[in-house]
């Protein structure tokens, strides 16, 4: 056998015996290519009687890594002043997924309010299925996170 046959069949071996690295999820959902949260929605705007708005890159923050847009200057400076209060629960992933154990995308029109918290889901439709049971879901979704993300 040739060297270069040894050679190519040693790093054949080599890559197909290295364990698959896992990658966890990042801890916000980011639509594809972008790194703005909510698909540039303000989160402060879900808060208010119109509900969710979409944000202006004038009025933009970063927070660990991640921009959020604002609908106005004052929406800006309400963030500012307590993010917390406004960010979506379990990073903005999929409320009914993070309840099953596992993230999917979360879609900043499928959204709710409960006890003063956002919460997101796929869609419309696995919306209505979370809606049946929050107190339970909501449970269950606060048990998984952040462990749903490794």
């Amino acid at each position: 056998m040739s060297a270069l046959a040894v050679a190519t069949l040693l790093a054949i071996g080599g890559v197909s015996a290295t364990p698959a690295l896992a990658v966890a999820a990042p801890e916000v959902y980011l639509p594809p290519f972008t790194k703005v949260a909510l698909s540039g929605y303000d989160p402060v705007s879900y808060f208010a009687a119109g509900g969710p708005t979409k944000g202006d890159a004038r009025y933009a923050t970063t927070l660990k890594g991640v921009e959020y847009r604002f609908a106005s200057a004052e929406n800006l400076a309400r963030f500012r002043a307590n993010p917390n209060a406004y960010l979506p629960q379990y990073g903005g992933y999929c409320a009914w997924a993070v309840a099953g154990g596992y993230t999917a995308k979360g879609d900043p029109l499928a959204w709710k309010i409960v006890g003063g918290k956002l919460y997101l889901n796929y869609d419309q439709n696995v919306q209505k299925r979370w809606a049946k049971d929050i107190p339970g879901n909501i449970a269950k979704g606060d048990r998984n996170w952040p462990q749903v993300l490794k």
